[in-house]
């Protein structure tokens, strides 16, 4: 299974969510978090990026072993394994870089336990190879005209299978607005609570993931099929 996460513009939280969605589905027979936005490390709590990863991999081209991917990852937290960006290089040519990143789609989605993706802002041919592969994805936004603006024009939003919403405190656009303009179902709200701040300032988030952040990210796995039971059943 291949989820993959991404948001019209910087900041909306993509990669806490991301990184939220692999811990809530490792603690239930592990996941795989790929990282092709590059901020997972440090959301973890590595001492140091590592500087080999799926850059590495897509820049090798489609035909690029997937058993490499394995010597790639690494261990992130407890059931959550991290297949980290590495040091960005030369970017490839549109057609080569969509053809590796539909062959890492692939190569992820197949894999033995569930796999998350941070796509970030999902802007190289790559990455929007992959959005067309996985069997969900889910667009981030906050209740923020300039966002949903943005949003709107996306063409990945046409197959989003629903959007997380973070709600900000003052904010006039909330969860019905969203999903108006988006035409697409909000299938959970987070809320911004320095709880979460502080998680992850702090380095915490692997171990001490925030009730706040977990509820909403259950219920969005939820309502998409994603979780099951410790033996991996439906639920």
């Amino acid at each position: 299974m291949l989820l993959a996460l991404w948001s019209p513009k910087g900041g909306s939280g993509t990669s806490v969510l991301a990184a939220a969605c692999a811990l809530v589905l490792g603690r239930r027979g592990g996941a795989r978090l790929a990282d092709l936005d590059g901020d997972q490390p440090a959301l973890f709590g590595l001492a140091s990026d590592p500087p080999t990863g799926l850059v590495d991999w897509l820049d090798a081209g489609p035909e690029a072993p997937t058993d490499a991917l394995e010597r790639l990852t690494v261990e992130a937290a407890a059931g959550v394994a991290l297949i980290p960006r590495g040091t960005p290089a030369r970017p490839l040519a549109p057609v080569p870089a969509a053809e590796a990143g539909a062959a890492l789609a692939v190569a992820l989605r197949d894999g033995p336990v569930p796999t998350v993706v941070d796509l970030g802002l999902a802007q190289s041919p790559a990455a929007r190879a992959v959005l067309e592969v996985a069997d969900a994805s889910l667009v981030v936004v906050r209740g923020c005209y300039l966002t949903l603006r943005r949003a709107v024009r996306a063409a990945p939003l046409a197959n989003a299978a629903g959007v997380l919403h973070v709600a900000e405190p003052g904010r006039a656009i909330g969860r019905r607005d969203v999903a108006g303009v988006l035409d697409r179902p909000v299938l959970a709200e987070v809320p911004v609570r320095a709880t979460i701040a502080r998680a992850v300032d702090a380095g915490l988030l692997p171990t001490r993931l925030p009730d706040v952040l977990s509820r909403p990210v259950h219920e969005a796995l939820g309502r998409l099929g994603l979780l099951g039971d410790r033996r991996g059943r439906a639920a």
